[in-house]
């Protein structure tokens, strides 16, 4: 069985830095590929990127180009998320989430189409 643990949140102030990790074990991740979610209080979750392992490739939400930059360690079995240019509105409970390489799935980006996920991670910013 596939699973999956995020980590590297935190509280950063706007503007900075962090790089989310999230680490599979159980199955490769050369046959899921890996999405990222964020979830705000009072606030649906909502998809950041998908990574392709297929592809080698994201597909990113509007609002995450040019600021967030997905990328995969295979070694490792490992998907980062690395977020810049943080600000207030990108708090939130961050988690990773899979679904099968070959599929559209990723590049639709809904949640209800991945599985398994992880526990989580905060990310919160602010001054």
């Amino acid at each position: 069985q596939l699973h999956l643990v995020e980590s590297g949140g935190g509280l950063v102030q706007p503007g900075g830095s962090l790089r989310l990790t999230c680490v599979a074990s159980g199955y490769s991740l050369d046959i899921y590929s890996v999405g990222w979610f964020r979830q705000s209080p009072g606030k649906e979750r909502e998809a950041v990127v998908c990574f392709d392992s297929g592809a080698n490739f994201g597909y990113y939400a509007d609002f995450a180009k040019g600021r967030f930059t997905a990328s995969r360690d295979r070694a490792k079995n490992t998907v980062y998320l690395q977020m810049d240019s943080l600000k207030a509105e990108d708090t939130g409970l961050y988690h990773c989430a899979a679904v099968p390489v070959g599929s559209r799935r990723c590049e639709q980006l809904q949640p209800r189409y991945f599985g398994p996920w992880g526990q989580g991670t905060q990310v919160t910013v602010s001054s």
